[in-house]
Parts: C-alpha cells; structure tokens; sequence
C-alpha cells in the first residue's frame, strides 16, 4: 500500500462563499463543483487547477471533524510555482499575510507560505522535481482534463 499522488486539498473556512471569491480572484478560475448546505448557502465549493487540475477545496467550518483546531498550524502543503516571489506579493496584495518568508532549503527548493484571509496556510514553492515531471507527461502528449 502507497500514496498514489495528491487527490484534494480541503480547508475549513467560516464562510465558504467569501473564500471562494477569495481564491477566484487569486486563481483565475471560478470553482467547478457545488454542494449546499441544508440552509441554502454553499457548504462547500471546490476548484481544479495546475497542470493536474488538483482540487482545491473549502468546507464551512460546522462541518469539521470535532476538536479540529481552527488557525494556522500543522502541516503545510506547498504548491509549486513558476514565480515564487511574484505569487507570494500577489498574495499579500490580496490580503494574505506572510506565514513563512520566502526560505531556501537547497539551491533548488525554496518554499514560502502565507495565512489567507480565512486563517489557512497556503503554501507555495520552486519545485524542480514537480517542473520535470510535469514536462514529462506534456512530452508524453498526456492532457489532463
């Protein structure tokens, strides 16, 4: 038994619809998938994007596991960018606030994280790993989506 890749990102968030406007407004993309809640409003909201279309999802808060923390803290997923330090001040231009500064761990890998607005942990880093496999499939004529 193994991990077989990244599957869904899910954060927690108060209110789904305003996190959903938030990182529409960062991505580019509205989300693609909908479910509400017995109430009407979105209990949750999901986007596919990158070059897998990995999902990325926010689920209103009342719906947490009991005793899950709320704030930054934990882990922290980083997704891979061609232009670290560009994506890192288009988020605090936005409203994010620096997490962990732009932080190299070799010449190669070099990770930055910011709080959003909503109090999760977005991670964001220069992965060559992540660059050389995706030139691979695009070689391999694989399309995703």
């Amino acid at each position: 038994m193994s991990l077989n890749g990244f599957a869904t990102l899910n954060y927690f968030v108060d209110d789904v619809a305003a996190a959903a406007a938030w990182y529409e407004r960062f991505l580019g993309v509205a989300p693609y998938y909908r479910v509400d809640g017995p109430d009407g409003r979105p209990a949750y909201l999901e986007f596919r994007i990158g070059d897998m279309e990995d999902e990325l999802g926010f689920i209103d808060r009342r719906f947490a596991p009991a005793g899950a923390a709320a704030g930054p803290g934990g882990a922290v997923m980083h997704w891979h960018v061609d232009d670290l330090e560009g994506t890192l001040a288009r988020l605090v231009e936005l409203g994010a606030t620096v997490y962990e500064p732009i932080t190299p761990h070799s010449e190669a890998f070099v990770t930055a994280s910011v709080v959003d607005p909503f109090g999760n942990v977005l991670g964001i880093m220069n992965n060559p790993h992540y660059a050389e496999i995706a030139e691979k499939i695009a070689a391999a004529g694989v399309v995703v989506g």
